[in-house]
């Protein structure tokens, strides 16, 4: 029977799920929140899914193929789910080996070899490997959370393929089985081990000799048509059954996107990095002169040779990274070159490689990178390419669909030159970067799917691309695979005889059609199955916030999530993105999940009960509101603004939580709390503050911070000013937290405030920023708060006075929230300018003012919402400037989040999300070091999970400060 992916309509998601719950499988779901996780990857292509399963073991995988092959469902592999062509979605099963299988079974330093399971992230492997100062070879910008599956299923490759190879260079063996359950271990075979193989008489037997004389009948075609130059990633790499590649099935394998056989094991090579590395980076009047560079470039025996046009580059508006583009050399175009080898020589390969480039026509000038730093700023913008290039500089949406086009190396100059010019004959437009040493390019494109026109430019466009890459010797696809995006065009670059063979080959494999249908041979079509469809029309729905970025659509901004999976990164790196996927390693708890099911949503298919559904909400409960992936996602997706925004209409109407209660107004409760402090505390502190806590939504593990006993603005408004106030006024934001809990932090602030010659004032009243009750969605008293904020900070933000805050989250609600809450307010608009922390304003306002000295070490901790919208930069200029020597860990998020932590339900996660990093860091820290912490959530979450409390900023300047000007004394 031949299975396809076609007609499987009828077939009951329900039905398939059971039978794989009882095949023991594994973990299997079948929910419409999983399908809808798994419908799409990071392609043009969406693809509904009957049953996601997560096997654990080897017999999990070899009992679902049983069971799919029992019931003619199709299967399709999946990593992290970030293949760009559309082979990691299908209509059957899909198997995630990422979750659970993905152990390092092996590791050999002196055969330099590791065995893995398909679902190992790369990174993982790497960190093994780096234990014995090895490294793999290919490395995919993605290398944070792709999978060696996933790699070996599209033949991955990288920035270093150019020294160290692709993935299919760097495997030694496979082990497979097939559809109908033959297992088979793959490598190098001898014409004698060929021969015994064939003689066995079993299914094994069978597959190798049909291979065998499909190799033998063809070995002009495999000479001639396949493997011409590395990046020939397109189709099947027949070329590996060649006599002189020792016949080897287990490199003919890898590329094959999953539609041959399913990968149980693999081993590859490992090998050994240079011992330094330098990077040049070369500029260029525009692309096409960076790419008639190349082949010169190419003699230095380089690493990597990596191109960036400025269409990519201006995207980016992060302040740190924008700050190293506008260091690098002036240019229209950059070539990012590496070279390896021992710290003595790399100066002067260096300098012969930047004459090289001189004599380059359109050479603009050089920059030898020697900062680290800074490298790793550089090399993240081309890593975070895939996702920066789906936003245009004017905002409008690019996408995948000639993603990875490759030609010889020599042709890459004439190749862009007329790519660019049919970009412009469609009226298209699009970012060009990728592995220019190897004539790799990766675009994404204008393309406008919402409408049957646009559609149809795109195939029009796709079809002129692919004879224009055949016209150069050229591969329409250089290392991301065919998928859906390529397949249906390869007889324009192979002709009917190779296409002939890619049918035979995967029909020996898979006779039944059960793996992957639709990719490489009998193809779907390339405008089919298209994740934004004009034939679908969303559901209409109307927001609170404006999501003027994207045109004031909701679908449209969760369709900014296009999959590169950034938020699936379980390292730190500096990032805070995603904290609860950090915990969970679940797909539904990351920022990807949720933005899928929130798309989902907005379709009415899967997720058909719209801003009701239970599906999103369970996605949604584990977000912590850290607005990381705001500032993290290259693309910009904003959970904590979606969330806030889906629970303000799933509750309209109707009883919320208890802790939207009782933490969602807190503010307002702490107003009556202030006025019997030390009643409020007994009681939460007695036998009685179980029921409390139960009764408020709150878990029960935590303790119920105790309020002060004398708020902060009750303490200033009975003072007198200190100080000249030379520098003019400034207008200190009062936030609840500190008021009520802390008061010594906003003590503190006056100090260091008057002590740098500001006037402090407050705002009149009692105000808030209505964080509280944005976070829990109660959208409607969040905006009649902000009016309130606006109407009490308005005149002095108009009059030029900066509002400065000292709570993070508070700050950043008034920069970022409070605009959009109040969408063409000019007063809101105006105070969101004006606010600034402690920090920006000293450096900044105050630049002659110097700090106290404080000859001492310190470890910091930078608050969510400040590493999203302002960063550590100016804290750590400061910090410098009093002699502070300071680490700023890369920690992410606290863990607990605001509200998030002290929410029933959420207490493991919160502690677990604090444990990667933060609290260990705080435990091992010497008693003298300063833990510097200004959330005021961050400070708890160390209080009550360690022995040590946190300092605030303004805290540790202040107690710096000479006797006379202080406040608070310790």
């Amino acid at each position: 029977m031949a299975t396809t992916g076609q007609g499987l309509g009828s077939m009951d998601a329900a039905a398939v799920t059971e039978a794989l719950s009882r095949g023991n499988c594994g973990e299997v779901a079948g929910d419409a929140g999983r399908r809808a996780q798994y419908s799409a990857d990071a392609s043009n292509y969406r693809q509904i899914p009957l049953s996601v399963v997560f096997p654990r073991e080897r017999l999990h995988v070899l009992n679902a193929l049983a069971v799919c092959r029992r019931l003619g469902v199709p299967v399709t592999s999946r990593g992290a789910g970030t293949s760009t062509s559309g082979q990691a979605v299908g209509p059957g099963v899909v198997l995630d080996f990422s979750r659970y299988f993905n152990r390092l079974i092996a590791l050999d330093p002196q055969a330099r070899t590791a065995t893995v399971e398909p679902g190992i992230v790369l990174d993982d492997l790497q960190t093994a490997a780096a234990g014995h100062g090895l490294l793999f070879g290919a490395d995919p910008s993605t290398h944070s959370r792709c999978t060696l599956g996933g790699m070996i299923g599209n033949n991955a490759c990288g920035t270093h393929s150019l020294a160290w190879g692709r993935t299919a260079d760097n495997v030694t063996e496979l082990e497979v089985v097939t559809y109908r359950g033959t297992v088979v271990r793959l490598g190098e075979m001898t014409q004698d081990e060929i021969d015994e193989a064939m003689a066995a008489g079993d299914d094994r037997a069978q597959l190798i000799a049909s291979l065998y004389r499909l190799a033998q009948s063809n070995l002009a075609a495999l000479r001639t048509k396949l493997g011409q130059f590395p990046r020939q990633v397109s189709g099947y790499a027949l070329e590996h059954l060649l006599p002189e590649r020792r016949f080897n099935l287990a490199r003919a394998l890898v590329g094959s996107e999953g539609t041959l056989a399913v990968i149980l094991s693999a081993t590859v090579r490992l090998i050994s990095p240079p011992p330094a590395r330098a990077l040049v980076v070369l500029g260029f009047e525009d692309a096409c002169a960076a790419a008639d560079a190349v082949p010169a470039l190419l003699k230095h025996r380089l690493l990597a040779l990596e191109g960036l046009d400025h269409a990519l580059t201006d995207i980016v508006t992060r302040p740190e990274t924008r700050a190293a583009i506008d260091n690098l050399p002036a240019a229209q175009a950059w070539l990012f070159a590496e070279l390896g080898g021992t710290a003595d020589e790399l100066p002067l390969r260096a300098a012969e490689l930047a004459g090289t480039a001189r004599r380059a026509t359109g050479f603009t000038g050089s920059e030898v990178v020697i900062d680290p730093a800074r490298a790793r700023r550089l090399w993240r913008i081309r890593e975070d390419g895939a996702g920066l290039a789906t936003r245009l500089p004017d905002g409008s949406e690019a996408w995948p669909g000639w993603e990875d086009a490759a030609v010889p190396p020599a042709q890459l100059g004439s190749y862009l030159r007329r790519f660019t010019r049919l970009l412009a004959q469609h009226d298209l437009r699009g970012a060009v970067y990728g592995h220019f040493g190897e004539g790799c390019l990766h675009v994404r494109i204008n393309f406008d799917f919402t409408t049957a026109q646009g559609t149809a430019v795109f195939r029009a466009f796709v079809t002129d691309a692919a004879k224009l890459i055949a016209a150069h010797g050229g591969s329409l696809s250089g290392e991301h695979g065919d998928g859906q995006a390529r397949s249906e065009l390869l007889p324009l670059m192979y002709g009917p005889e190779v296409i002939a063979l890619f049918e035979e080959f995967k029909n020996i494999w898979d006779p039944d059609n059960g793996l992957n249908p639709g990719m490489i041979v009998n193809p779907l079509p390339v405008d089919g199955n298209l994740r934004v469809s004009p034939h679908r029309t969303p559901l209409p729905l109307t927001t609170v916030f404006p999501f003027h970025t994207d045109g004031g659509d909701f679908a449209k901004a969760t369709r900014r999530c296009v999959g590169v999976g950034k938020c699936r990164s379980a390292s730190h790196r500096g990032d805070v993105m995603c904290p609860s996927y950090r915990v969970t390693l679940d797909e539904k708890d990351s920022t990807r999940g949720r933005a899928r099911l929130l798309y989902e949503m907005t379709q009415g298919e899967v997720i058909t009960d719209g801003w009701r559904s239970t599906e999103v909400r369970d996605a949604l409960d584990l977000c912590l509101s850290c607005k990381g992936c705001s500032a993290d996602c290259p693309v910009g997706v904003d959970v904590a603004t979606y969330k806030s925004e889906f629970l303000h209409h799933h509750y309209k109407g109707r009883i919320r939580p208890a802790s939207h209660y009782t933490m969602g107004w807190l503010p307002l409760l702490s107003r009556a709390a202030a006025r019997v402090p030390r009643l409020v505390n007994a009681l939460t502190s007695s036998r009685l503050a179980p029921l409390i806590k139960r009764l408020g939504g709150i878990a029960a593990q935590r303790d119920i911070p105790r309020f002060a006993d004398q708020t902060f603005l009750t303490w200033f408004r009975d003072r007198a000013p200190q100080g000249e106030g030379h520098r003019g006024p400034v207008m200190l934001w009062v936030d609840s937290f500190n008021n009520h809990f802390t008061p010594d932090v906003l003590k503190a602030g006056v100090d260091v405030l008057e002590s740098a010659g500001f006037r402090v004032q407050v705002p009149d009243g009692t105000q808030c920023c209505g964080l509280t009750w944005i976070t829990t969605g109660q959208l409607g008293i969040a905006r009649r708060i902000a009016q309130r904020t606006t109407a009490a900070l308005g005149p002095a933000a108009g009059a030029g006075i900066p509002v400065v805050g000292l709570e993070p989250s508070c700050t950043a609600a008034l920069r970022s929230d409070l605009p959009e809450l109040l969408d063409g307010n000019a007063d809101a608009r105006v105070i969101a300018r004006s606010t600034v922390t402690l920090a920006e304003l000293l450096v900044h306002r105050a630049p002659d003012w110097q700090p106290p000295q404080v000859e001492a070490t310190s470890i910091s901790q930078t608050h969510c919402h400040q590493h999203a919208t302002s960063g550590f930069g100016a804290d750590s200029a400061l910090l410098r400037r009093m002699g502070v020597d300071n680490t700023t860990l890369d920690s992410g998020c606290c863990g607990l989040a605001g509200n998030f932590g002290f929410e029933r339900g959420h207490y493991d996660v919160s502690v677990a999300a604090g444990e990667q990093v933060l609290l260990p860091a705080v435990r091992s820290a010497a008693p003298d070091t300063h833990i510097l912490a200004d959330g005021f959530s961050c400070r708890t979450q160390i209080a009550q999970q360690t022995d040590r409390t946190g300092t605030h900023f303004a805290q540790l300047i202040a107690r710096a400060l000479p006797l006379p000007t202080r406040n608070t004394l310790d």
